[in-house]
């Protein structure tokens, strides 16, 4: 039996993060090839955590700095391991080599962490982002993890670019592997213009960038009402903050609609989502949905990037400035450009995210770097240097906390 081991930062939410349903994409990949598939973490499961049992996947809780987890990894004896971002290789990178040295290492990024936040820190200064602070802290971290596992799986080419010609990172760790569709939804099933109506804007409002989308979309609302008195603007997402619950005002069509489980339902109802993201990193699943579901997006370079390639946006993209609200007013009145828009967000889905352009090189990539694990890592020599360090120095703190939480367990006990 091929076991996968997937060492989650928290347990998969499809409904709630884009982030979710990739992990799940990648899980049916596995399951495709026939691998008994465990799901560990350390983190607790959410009453919007997906049932991984329904789907044949067995879910384990694991501790951090306990000998337990070398235990639970010998006995498992994985094929594969799959890290959920870089802080989970952090977390557990050095007991799998340590326990399972010829495991196949694969580090699934979801998006480049030390990006987002240094475009987050320069739009905080009000900086562009193109002059982000990129050599950061975090940069060095996540950076590190990438160089330590056999191979890293990158959302987009804008970020599979930065990483080869700004870092140096080599191309032989590194693969390109977007969000998956399993199939481009025909044009004659989708609502028309006229069956559409009112704004939209959807994603986790645990996420910095949506929490700041909402906000700019506060201060660019009143524009568009007033050439839309009729027009609402509809905000989804989880885990909302009190100070965008406070935002809602039915009076101005400024309505927060919370969570909703049926993301296609909902999309197919309105004419137009607004994306006005000022940072970010990865690939935007809200866009990605948007086209989909035959929902043109009014966005900023920032949100479709890495998303068309050179095809044309299923929309408009626009800086954050009057012409955004130009731009929304005129998509949503104009069904001429609407329908042209809605034909390049389905073409784009077709031609770069539908799961048969991928799936099949995926597979064999991982197989060819399974069977050939030593010869590969020869060619990621800076790799294992940084292993061998992260071994003499992780590995010992790692080793010190857990004898400091036994020697206080006893202590506690004994009182």
């Amino acid at each position: 039996m091929k076991n996968l081991l997937v060492i989650g930062h928290t347990f998969p939410e499809p409904s709630t993060t884009a982030a979710g349903s990739r992990m799940m994409q990648l899980l049916q990949l596995f399951q495709e090839e026939n691998y008994h598939i465990t799901f560990a973490s350390t983190a607790a499961i959410s009453e919007r955590t997906i049932a991984l049992e329904s789907h044949a996947i067995s879910i384990k809780r694991i501790l951090l700095n306990d000998v337990s987890f070398d235990e639970f990894i010998k006995e498992l004896n994985p094929k594969i391991v799959l890290f959920d971002r870089y802080i989970t290789e952090e977390q557990f990178g050095w007991r799998v080599t340590e326990n399972c040295e010829n495991a196949l290492k694969i580090l699934d990024t979801e998006d480049l962490h030390f990006l987002r936040k240094a475009r987050e820190e320069a739009v905080k200064k009000n900086k562009t982002v193109s002059k982000a602070f990129l050599f950061s802290e975090t940069a060095k971290r996540e950076l590190a993890s990438i160089l330590r596992s056999d191979v890293s799986l990158i959302i987009s080419e804008f970020e599979m670019e930065l990483l080869q010609n700004t870092f140096k990172i080599p191309l032989v760790i590194l693969y390109y592997l977007p969000f998956l569709v399993e199939k481009t939804t025909e044009k004659k099933l989708l609502p028309s213009f006229e069956n559409r109506k009112n704004f939209v804007t959807i994603g986790n409002l645990l996420h910095a960038p949506n929490i700041d989308s909402v906000l700019q979309l506060k201060h660019m609302w009143p524009a568009i009402k007033e050439q839309l008195p009729r027009a609402e603007l509809h905000i989804y997402g989880a885990y909302a903050p009190q100070h965008i619950l406070q935002l809602h005002n039915k009076k101005e069509g400024f309505i927060i609609k919370g969570w909703t489980e049926h993301i296609e339902t909902v999309l197919k109802n309105y004419r137009v989502q607004l994306a006005p993201l000022r940072f970010g990193a990865g690939l935007k699943g809200k866009l990605l949905d948007a086209m989909r579901f035959g929902l043109p997006s009014v966005t900023t370079a920032i949100g479709a990037e890495g998303m068309c390639g050179e095809l044309p946006f299923g929309g408009s993209i626009s800086a954050l400035s009057e012409d955004f609200s130009k731009k929304a007013i005129q998509l949503y009145s104009n069904a001429s450009l609407w329908n042209i828009s809605r034909n390049n967000g389905l073409n784009v889905i077709e031609k770069r995210f539908e799961k048969t352009l991928f799936s099949e090189a995926f597979k064999k990539h991982n197989h060819h770097l399974a069977e050939n694990i030593k010869s590969h890592r020869n060619q990621n020599v800076m790799g294992q240097i940084i292993q061998h360090q992260t071994m003499q120095g992780t590995k010992y703190m790692s080793k010190w906390i857990e004898a400091k939480n036994s020697a206080n367990a006893s202590r506690v006990s004994f009182e």
